[in-house]
């Protein structure tokens, strides 16, 4: 009897795929079957895979990933706890691979995966450091964008975004593009990994201008979720655009947490005047008036500088609490400071400001170390 060697009953080694899909996902579970069918159809004769990554979506989209990767090796999840935001979730499905070319694409099925191989064709032939698909060139369409107010707010991103590119761009707010995976990786450190608009990160983090080829795209209607876009992503966008300008000099999340700041000084002074409106005496409308702008500094820092971190449900009260018990130390001196400005006839409007500016200096030193921490 003939013996059978053990290496001829080992499985033939997986081939590693070519292109990896990345998909930044929350709350999508009725988009994922669709999506990997439609990949399915665009992507023959192409080795692909898909990288779902979700931010521990409640609707269980993580699980709806897992049942179809059990029957098909080439879709797989990462299942991301107490990390939340999309462009750090494309840059950890990006470094998960070790295909030759990296895409993005959302999974709302908003994007033209039909496009993808020609994206790819572009890459391969070398004439092309990125392909992004565009709305804005010959062939392409933005008639998924559920109303005029979402027109206007992609418009206003694209032409902040222009302002600063180093290479001419008609659809900087694009989500779907695609890139050699080394390129990728060159450039991930130097990625904020924050907000919703990576492709911009991208291409103001290359130290050379990259060689970018449009790829005209149908932009769909949403078949089933919530749209992501609204006006506090544009607040992060103006953010990202910032902290680029600046060369990285100042943080991020510093950019977001002053100009939310200046918004909380705004706060103060007219929740004073309107204290003074009413009949309260100084002291009592600067208390007023403190308290106002600290509610107003934390729910703002909430949605938009620590949006990747939100409070929800019940941490959402007790970080208030917290916020306002340890600001508290913050909020005597702005009084302090204020009444004893005001005493010195510096006038309202000064005095306001002056002690507004201790609250948000302190506010700033606390929010990261003690309310958001470790989320």
């Amino acid at each position: 009897m003939s013996v059978v060697p053990l290496h001829a009953a080992e499985p033939a080694p997986a081939r590693t795929p070519e292109l990896t899909v990345v998909i930044p996902c929350y709350n999508e579970r009725a988009n994922v079957a669709p999506m990997v069918a439609r990949l399915e159809t665009a992507l023959a004769g192409i080795a692909w895979e898909a990288v779902y990554v979700d931010d521990d979506s409640p609707d269980g989209t993580a699980e709806a990933v897992r049942a179809i990767a059990r029957h098909d090796p080439r879709v797989r999840a990462i299942r991301r706890i107490g990390r939340r935001g999309l462009a750090s979730a494309v840059i950890e499905g990006a470094l998960s691979s070790s295909a030759d070319y990296i895409a993005v694409i959302d999974g709302d099925l908003q994007h033209d995966e039909t496009r993808l191989p020609d994206m790819l064709a572009a890459l391969r032939a070398g004439g092309a450091d990125l392909a992004v698909g565009s709305r804005h060139v010959a062939g392409g369409t933005a008639e998924g964008l559920s109303s005029s107010w979402r027109h206007r707010l992609s418009d206003t991103g694209i032409r902040l975004a222009q302002i600063t590119l180093p290479v001419k761009l008609t659809d900087p707010m694009s989500g779907f593009f695609m890139l050699p995976r080394p390129l990728f990786e060159h450039l991930a450190p130097k990625l904020t990994g924050q907000g919703f608009k990576i492709l911009l990160d991208l291409l103001l983090s290359a130290p050379a201008p990259l060689r970018v080829t449009e790829v005209p795209v149908r932009f769909h209607a949403r078949e089933a979720g919530e749209s992501k876009l609204d006006v506090l992503v544009l607040m992060q966008f103006a953010g990202l655009l910032l902290d680029k300008t600046l060369g990285g000099m100042l943080p991020l999340r510093f950019i977001s947490f002053a100009l939310v700041g200046a918004i909380g000084v705004g706060v103060n002074v007219a929740a004073l005047f309107a204290g003074r409106a009413l009949g309260l005496g100084f002291g009592a409308a600067q208390t007023a008036a403190t308290l106002v702008a600290m509610i107003a500094n934390f729910a703002l820092n909430n949605v938009v500088t620590y949006r990747d971190q939100r409070l929800r449900g019940p941490a959402l009260w007790r970080g208030l609490l917290l916020f306002l018990a340890v600001c508290s130390v913050g909020a005597f001196a702005n009084i302090g400071i204020a009444r004893s400005l005001f005493a010195e006839r510096l006038g309202w409007t000064l005095s306001g400001l002056a002690g507004a500016a201790v609250g948000v200096v302190w506010n700033y030193a606390v929010s990261a170390t003690l309310v958001w921490r470790g989320r």
